[in-house]
């Protein structure tokens, strides 16, 4: 182990309890008040497709999950090979041994044992979870009491099972990786758990999704808490359907949510800008994965954000952020839904498949939480786009006296239909002065995150400021790391400091897209640009030794 992480590997096929053995070993360095960070890989395939997780730990706070593992378990001869270079300075492999014989490490008889019971297969994971428990130092009591816990379904094979393997691997290296306990237990959360309780927190009341990766456990979740908070949650048939059905719960003053990907989100963009003309307050989670096309479904990638920042025809107002880390996007997601609100128009928050399905312990705390509320009309004759001072127009929801009329075509304050040049005119100014009126407001948020002190300046956003800021920390760097939080309207008044600094841009884009937003609107011309698009995050290791080259 290197600077107190240690780093636990599990590979197998799907189906045979990898993300769960991963899920068991988060939760067990969780309640030894140690952090941790969990990234689960997998391919789409519901079986055979290889799949594995991968937790590292440490007693400080980490933000990144290390490829080079202490211990690695390896249920099938394809798991062996692939993790074959991912062992650590004097990692340990366990391998199955009723697979594969002419591997260096300690062979167990997975296969011949799990045969025994009547699950089989899905046995697997259980055994990692023995492994893991002897090599940390484990009692059998204590092991079994998590395998109860963890696996309610035949708790007692489980537990036989579990029982087998640790008595094989526990003589030859029980205790080898003796981990210290941390402060205090944390809860574990995804990022998508982080964004759904950050939007219930908001005062979300309606949510409409079609299920695509990364967003689909969105859709999951908060179906899941539905009851608990009243919440509206709809499975649409169609992306399309779920933008249009968000503006209509919104006409009602719901405040509503969406989740998608890039293949969705480019099925909503007529209905995102019927948003932009109905200024509609609506909120749309867009989670990146590899494309063009259907791409690499269940792999991460930035390379959505040019689309993020200008999909849609038409002129208006979007507000655009991404957040950095998990428990940013808990608060992120509560204040975007406050903002749209407050300034009544689309917006969107931008991330990741990388930050969407990760783990990470967390601190939150709910009341540093804004709450949605919408400028309400309070009297006298209704106009629904009323042309005042800040562009932003009193709201009015049914049952009412009043007719309100949101109007997909040009039109007037009323809402009534035009194509008259004067009021055409008129009307785009109106939306115009949002624009002006919201830089004034963001200038009194915190738009853009500031880590570490001193030259260079390593400027990157979304989940690889997660990424970045492992990767200093690794090898000790001196840097000022720059996360643009919100990316339009971009905050000029911020960056504009760093444009003869000696600058690199790291992000997940094959075309730099990051670094070409800042080169037009900023005028930063960055001394390196360090790029990944391969699907996988980065490893901070191998970041940091790219960084290290650009300071040679």
């Amino acid at each position: 182990m290197k600077n107190d992480i240690f780093t636990f590997l599990v590979g197998g096929k799907a189906g045979e309890g990898v993300k769960k053995a991963g899920s068991v070993a988060a939760h067990i360095f969780s309640s030894m008040g140690r952090h941790l960070f969990q990234m689960d890989d997998y391919m789409s395939l519901i079986r055979g497709g290889h799949n594995f997780s991968v937790v590292s730990t440490s007693r400080r706070w980490i933000s990144s999950h290390y490829m080079k593992a202490d211990l690695i378990v390896n249920f099938d001869k394809r798991s062996c090979e692939t993790h074959i270079n991912e062992v650590a300075e004097g990692g340990i492999v366990i391998f199955n041994s009723d697979e594969q014989e002419d591997v260096e490490g300690i062979g167990v008889p997975l296969s011949s044992i799990a045969k025994k019971y009547p699950l089989k297969s899905l046995m697997y994971g259980v055994g990692a979870v023995a492994v893991l428990s002897s090599f940390i130092g484990f009692k059998k009591e204590e092991m079994n009491h998590i395998i109860k816990s963890e696996y309610p379904r035949g708790i007692k094979d489980n537990i036989s099972f579990a029982s087998e393997i640790y008595d094989i691997v526990n003589p030859e290296c029980g205790s080898k990786f003796p981990l210290e306990r941390g402060d205090y237990k944390r809860p574990i959360i995804t990022g998508n758990e982080a964004i759904s309780l950050g939007a219930i927190a908001g005062g979300l009341d309606t949510y409409y999704g079609y299920p695509m990766t990364p967003a689909s456990s969105i859709l999951h979740f908060l179906a899941e808490q539905a009851e608990n908070f009243g919440l509206a949650v709809v499975h649409a048939e169609s992306e399309i359907a779920v933008i249009n059905m968000a503006i209509g719960s919104a006409f009602t003053g719901a405040r509503s949510m969406v989740g998608t990907s890039g293949g969705g989100f480019s099925l909503m963009t007529e209905g995102f800008s019927l948003a932009g003309m109905t200024e509609t307050p609506i909120l749309v989670i867009f989670s990146q994965r590899p494309g063009p096309a259907t791409g690499v479904p269940t792999y991460t990638e930035q390379a959505d954000l040019n689309f993020a920042l200008s999909a849609s025809h038409g002129d208006f107002l979007r507000i655009v952020a991404s957040p950095g880390t998990i428990e940013e996007a808990y608060y992120l997601t509560a204040e975007m839904l406050d903002i749209v609100w407050k300034f009544q128009t689309p917006g969107i928050l931008l991330t990741e498949k990388h930050l969407s399905e990760c783990s990470i312990t967390v601190d939150l705390e709910i009341n540093n939480v804004k709450w949605a509320e919408p400028k309400m009309h309070k009297g006298g004759e209704y106009k629904r786009y009323l042309d005042t001072e800040d562009g932003v127009s009193p709201m009015l929801f049914p049952p009412s006296k009043e007719v309100i009329k949101w109007n997909s075509y040009e039109h007037d304050e009323f809402g009534i239909t035009t194509e008259k040049a004067n009021l055409i005119e008129k009307m785009h100014d109106k939306r115009k002065k949002k624009i002006k009126v919201i830089q004034d407001y963001l200038k009194n948020l915190n738009t853009v995150n500031i880590f570490g002190n001193g030259e260079p300046i390593i400027f990157t956003y979304g989940s690889t400021t997660m990424s970045v800021l492992e990767a200093l920390k690794c090898r000790n760097i001196e840097a000022t790391v720059v996360q643009p939080i919100f990316l339009k309207p971009l905050p000029l008044w911020n960056l504009k400091n760093y444009v003869d600094k000696e600058n690199i841009v790291v992000e997940m884009s094959s075309t730099g897209q990051f670094a070409t937003l800042l080169k037009e609107k900023v005028g930063i011309s960055p001394k390196a640009e360090l790029r990944q698009y391969n699907g996988r995050p980065f490893d901070p290791i191998d970041l940091s030794n790219k960084i290290m080259e650009v300071l040679k």
